[in-house]
């Protein structure tokens, strides 16, 4: 894909709205989450400067 920039993007924080976020890694990784209780979580584990997905690999090969 091209022209989609990393970040993490969240709609429907209206009254009558479902919640949903998106968040698009550096490396790549993406995930979608729907529900205020997800979207929550998501937004805490999110981390748009930093990708924890790569770390993790580097962990694992270690």
């Amino acid at each position: 894909m091209t022209g989609i920039r990393p970040g993490l993007t969240v709609r429907g924080l209206g009254r009558s709205q479902i919640p949903t976020a998106d968040w698009l890694c550096a490396c790549g990784h993406h995930e979608r989450a729907r529900g205020r209780e997800s979207v929550t979580d998501l937004t805490t584990r999110a981390r748009v400067d930093h990708c924890p997905h790569t770390e993790q690999q580097r962990r694992n090969a270690a």
